[in-house]
């Protein structure tokens, strides 16, 4: 059975996005990252398990306040509408350039389209996990008020 190239691309490029953005879902620049607790009197008289509770009753409390770790936003179609357009211009422009008029400017175009809005899609998704500062916020003060030190978060 022959495959088109295309079929291989889109593939390739599947596996690609799944690893980056594995890569990119961990670390204290991700919103899946947890509040670090300096060790101080109250850390030290409580315990650190008792300090990761109380960090996790502070994030649940964020939560049930309608805040959530990462930031909303429409990062993935935004970047998928630009990429499309830039290089789905650029790519009938090369055909008017080259003198492929009717069907190949056409053909171009959409092929650009479709290359530069999987482009986008794939830059969108890896900027999609943005922490949310209100949150990080909100958590950080909650665990003040316990008494708690955030020092970052990892």
């Amino acid at each position: 059975m022959k495959f088109p190239i295309r079929f291989l691309l889109l593939g390739a490029s599947s596996v690609l996005l799944a690893l980056l953005s594995a890569c990119a879902s961990s670390g204290p620049g991700s919103a899946s990252a947890r509040p670090v607790l300096y060790p101080n009197n109250a850390l030290n008289r409580v315990g650190e398990a008792q300090g990761r509770l109380e960090a996790d009753a502070c994030m649940a409390r964020a939560q049930s306040a309608g805040l959530g770790p990462t930031q909303q936003s429409s990062e993935v179609g935004r970047r998928a509408g630009e990429g499309a357009a830039t290089v789905g211009v650029a790519s009938a422009v090369g055909a008017l350039i080259s003198g492929r008029g009717g069907e190949g400017l056409l053909r171009a175009g959409a092929a650009g389209a479709a290359v530069g809005g999987s482009a986008g899609a794939v830059s969108g998704a890896l900027h999609s996990d943005r922490p949310n500062p209100v949150y990080r916020n909100f958590v950080q003060r909650c665990l003040g008020e316990k008494g708690f030190d955030v020092i970052g978060w990892n």
